[in-house]
């Protein structure tokens, strides 16, 4: 498990005084106004920033960093993660897990039979979609529901899940 969780991408610039547009990663935008210092990661060397200000605008957060006042300071994290200390997440609720700690588990069948690694996980309206990375290199995609999900163990990095009729097949 990693010490840093992902909250969000800065996507854009917005106006001229240092802002930028983030789309969040997490399910509380409303979030990014209670958090003091988060890291900027990109294509630069990591980053410590301070969050001055936040506003849920439309779909993204709009985020201003105390260091920066310029839209020309701020162009260079376009397309970078904000991480924060994993201490300072939000609590999860029984059976809630954070996606950084759900990529790469082992996913099998609830027969035994071994489907693959969790590659990547879709956020969707209705309910999230684990992409699982099949030995082959194709990819099976299996709805985030308590009907599909049987368990999770993170301790050891397992994945269990119920594959509904002609859910492999529609996959391939």
């Amino acid at each position: 498990m990693s010490d840093r969780l992902r909250v969000g991408v800065i996507t854009s610039t917005h106006g001229i005084r240092g802002e930028v547009k983030v789309f969040p990663t997490t399910d509380d935008p409303a979030r990014f106004a209670k958090l003091d210092q988060v890291y900027i990661c990109g294509r630069l060397p990591e980053e410590t920033l301070h969050v001055e200000k936040a506003r849920v605008f439309k779909n993204q957060v709009i985020v201003k960093f105390r260091e920066y006042n310029d839209i020309n300071e701020v162009e260079k994290f376009r397309k970078s993660d904000i991480l924060i200390d994993r201490k300072d997440a939000e609590e999860l609720k029984e059976d809630e897990f954070f996606i950084d700690d759900l990529v790469g588990l082992t996913v099998s069948a609830d027969n035994g039979r071994f489907l693959g690694r969790l590659k990547e996980v879709y956020e969707t309206g209705a309910n999230d979609v684990f992409v699982i990375e099949k030995e082959n290199g194709k990819e099976l995609l299996i709805p985030a529901t308590k009907e599909c999900v049987t368990s999770v163990n993170l301790d050891q990095g397992q994945m269990t899940v119920h594959l509904l009729p002609g859910l492999e097949d529609l996959n391939g």
